[in-house]
């Protein structure tokens, strides 16, 4: 389900920069902003680079990516 929101033309200016660099939608871009945002907020002592790594992470159990750890 979708749902409008609001948002000022600052951040739509800069989402719209670096959607590009980033090859996402506008709209892909904020989301993305967000679900990293929720994460640091919910886990502050984690880095972007470590949030980042958890967010592929997900995603690639989520496209079945996913392979055994062997540890040693």
């Amino acid at each position: 389900m979708t749902t409008a929101v609001r948002v000022s033309e600052d951040l739509v200016r800069e989402a719209r920069l670096i959607s590009a660099v980033d090859n996402r939608s506008v709209t892909g871009q904020i989301e993305h902003w967000a679900r990293v945002g929720k994460c640091a907020e919910d886990n502050p002592e984690l880095t972007y680079r470590v949030i980042k790594d958890i967010l592929i992470g997900v995603e690639e159990l989520d496209q079945g990516e996913s392979s055994e750890y062997q540890f040693g």
